[in-house]
């Protein structure tokens, strides 16, 4: 599959070593394989060990207002502190507390003050972070870790919608009783093209993989991710330590991943009708062709039930995004409780 990377040169000679250092931001649409990259970057080296989702942007933010009021930073801390967010970096709360209350003064702040106390506990010079849902702050990164290096994963949105479906999400309209893959590529189309437009503003900090060459020419792919971040992914190291789901699949397909024969590529052949493929290929047609990947059925149009039923998800997706991320509605998308993390 051919690379449909906004940034397929490589960094120039005297970018390389500035970026030897820089934050790596591996990001795309929820099960996309977000996950199986970041563990590859930190089964090479040189990476904090940070098993989890920051979530900072997403729901971090949201919930504790503005971060350069003291008040709700300390709120914040309280609530993080009692996390796994917090006791999965390793450190001691007053390593944290004492710059955070000083020096942080939004969510990106925090990110990095954290993953920069994690990485000098470790003993090493770089962090990496991979929310799925960050490929939507973009923006946001750019503004407060102007530094910060994005890896756009991409997957093809028939296996992503399966996937999605399996996890129980996204939300259905109410009167909406389709299958609910079928929301599932509507929220992957809306989730990717966010991404490449927030991408687009990045420039040469921006790179898009797909998940499919990750898997399918690794270490063509991992060069190419290597190159743009400026660090060498040897595949055969990383597959020696494979931490997390390196060595173990991320998988919603937990028994059919026990057989020999199982792929996580295209595996949506065998779990699609003829009718279900023909109406999500009239939902997401256009955007799977643009992303590269081919078609299967031979009916593109949409009808005018599906036209409607695809401009009611974007539209809906977008409010709930606006209001979590501009408005004070946005603290009751989110729980103050951090447990569920």
């Amino acid at each position: 599959m051919q690379n449909a990377s906004q940034s397929a040169m490589p960094p120039a000679a005297n970018q390389t070593g500035s970026r030897s250092k820089a934050p790596v931001f591996v990001l795309g649409c929820p099960r996309s394989g977000t996950t199986y990259l970041y563990h590859a970057l930190l089964s090479a080296g040189n990476f904090a060990i940070y098993r989890t989702e920051s979530e900072v942007l997403h729901v971090l933010e949201p919930r504790f207002g503005d971060l350069s009021v003291a008040r709700n930073r300390q709120r914040l801390l309280e609530a993080w502190f009692n996390s796994r967010l917090f006791t999965l970096t390793g450190l001691q709360r007053d390593q944290v507390e004492t710059r955070v209350m000083s020096e942080c003064r939004n969510g990106g702040d925090f990110l990095r003050i954290v993953m920069e106390e994690t990485a000098r506990h470790q003993g090493v010079e770089r962090w990496a972070e991979c929310t799925p849902d960050h490929i939507l702050y973009l923006d946001r990164i750019r503004k407060t870790i102007p530094d910060a290096l994005v890896v756009h994963i991409i997957r093809d949105g028939r296996d992503v919608a399966l996937s999605m479906e399996r996890q129980g999400y996204p939300r259905l309209l109410p009167w909406d009783r389709s299958p609910r893959r079928m929301a599932a590529g509507l929220y992957w189309e809306w989730m990717v093209r966010e991404g490449r437009n927030g991408g687009s503003r990045l420039g040469s900090n921006y790179m898009e993989v797909h998940f499919e060459d990750l898997i399918g020419n690794p270490r063509e792919a991992l060069t190419q991710v290597g190159n743009f971040i400026g660090q060498e992914l040897d595949f055969d190291e990383i597959r020696r330590v494979g931490i997390g789901s390196v060595s173990e699949p991320n998988t919603s397909f937990q028994e059919e991943s026990k057989n020999s024969g199982f792929s996580p590529i295209g595996r949506w052949r065998k779990f699609y009708s003829n009718q279900e493929l023909s109406q999500f290929e009239a939902l997401t047609g256009n955007s799977l062709r643009e992303f590269n990947y081919e078609l299967e059925s031979t009916d593109h149009f949409p009808s005018r039930r599906l036209s409607a039923m695809r401009a009611q998800y974007h539209v809906f997706f977008r409010a709930k995004f606006y209001a979590r991320t501009r408005t004070p509605l946005g603290r009751l998308f989110v729980t103050k409780d951090l447990s569920w993390i």
